[in-house]
């Protein structure tokens, strides 16, 4: 397998780590030529003496300056850059092979776009990318000839089990795709004692380890609402070819069912080793160093309906499948400034939904026919989301 160069964008966030830990383990098959981070500087720096990148970047000048100063002073090499220009030009430079775009939320939208755009292999772990702009990303994939490899586990699972049918028609073979959903933290609290969870208890996965904002969309649910909408635009389905269960072991990452009645699952550990060692090494399998999983040892394998009543993020989610249009943005946006709050304690944990639902309310549907009009339309249901924050908040 020969030797390829890859960006890592969000590399000091969860599935940047698992990134960095996989790259380790297989080290003679890849350079890395970028690193990126947020406000985490310390451990960027770590990384960066550790892998050697040409370039690191960060979000703001201030950040920059005390990340150079450290590595000049360990004697690194490595050049430090700031901002969006940063980020898009260690997504799109000729030396890169491998774009891991792995930053949490709409920020990863523009780096991403640009990396499709320069046509590179993008392992996708960024899901509002899609959810904002999947029309749009899926024609640019489709001009530059970008390669699009999903990271996140249900996406992935459904991947490896269409990758093994040779039917000439996958599209037309496939009756149903399956997402499998742990539940959260709060699967079984009841609906009453929602309202004094704080952001510590919903950050308390049960199987899986991950950033706050991700946790606590899977707490909500909202986040396999946003997988439901990325797995449109990945697979080419609409809303009655998409479903969801609710699987407490987080074993099985997703079912593919076929019009014969065969279903094809894929098992493994709740480990996002498994699904990112597997888009690096694409399309053969590298190490992961996750530990195999011993179908002896599983004693039981749940599978239950959500309780939509006590969930609304996958009824609005669906919602916005059906309208179309931008009604995706309006829920991704609306609900990371929810989501926000909750963390800052300015909300309780129910009201996120209610935020997100009265910015669909207000939304101004139309289709977005350039990534400047999905940034217009995340500005204009931020700005919704604010004012329903103000109402919540002098509650």
């Amino acid at each position: 397998m020969k030797k390829r160069s890859i960006t890592i964008l969000g590399s000091t966030g969860s599935i940047g780590l698992n990134t960095v830990n996989v790259i380790k383990t297989n080290n003679h098959l890849f350079d890395v030529y970028a690193l990126s981070g947020n406000s985490q500087v310390e451990l960027l720096f770590n990384q960066c003496m550790e892998l050697n990148p040409k370039y690191a970047v960060v979000v703001t000048e201030k950040s920059a300056n005390r990340l150079k100063e450290k590595l000049i002073e360990h004697g690194s090499k490595t050049s430090v850059m700031f901002g969006l220009d940063g980020f898009i030009q260690v997504s799109t430079s000729n030396e890169v092979d491998i774009i891991m775009s792995a930053i949490v939320g709409s920020e990863g939208l523009l780096p991403t776009f640009s990396a499709i755009s320069s046509g590179k292999t993008v392992l996708l772990a960024n899901k509002e990318s899609l959810v904002m702009a999947g029309n749009l990303i899926i024609a640019e994939a489709k001009k530059s000839g970008a390669l699009i490899l999903p990271v996140d586990s249900e996406h992935n699972a459904i991947f490896q089990c269409i990758h093994q049918t040779h039917d000439i028609d996958e599209k037309k073979a496939i009756s149903r795709l399956t997402l499998t959903a742990s539940g959260g933290p709060f699967r079984d609290t009841n609906e009453s004692d929602l309202k004094s969870v704080t952001p510590q208890d919903a950050c308390l996965h049960p199987t899986w380890n991950m950033g706050k904002k991700i946790s606590i969309d899977s707490a909500t649910l909202m986040n396999k609402g946003l997988e439901l909408i990325e797995a449109r635009w990945l697979f080419d389905c609409n809303l009655e070819k998409l479903r969801v269960v609710i699987h407490p072991q987080s074993i099985v990452h997703s079912f593919v069912h076929f019009f014969d009645g065969s279903v094809m699952a894929q098992l493994g550990q709740p480990d996002m080793r498994i699904p990112i060692s597997f888009c690096l090494g694409w399309p053969q399998r590298i190490a992961s160093g996750s530990e195999q999983l011993d179908i002896s040892q599983i004693r039981k394998l749940e599978f239950l309906e959500p309780d939509r009543k006590k969930f609304r993020s996958l009824d609005l989610a669906e919602s916005c499948l059906e309208i179309g249009m931008n009604s995706a943005i309006y829920l991704n946006s609306a609900n990371e400034v929810a989501v926000d709050a909750f963390l800052k304690r300015k909300i309780k944990f129910t009201t996120i939904t209610h935020i997100v639902s009265e910015s669909l309310e207000k939304a101004n549907f139309h289709e977005p026919e350039s990534i400047a009009d999905v940034k217009d339309t995340d500005v204009e249901a931020r700005a919704m989301a604010y004012q329903s924050l103000k109402k919540w908040n002098a509650r």
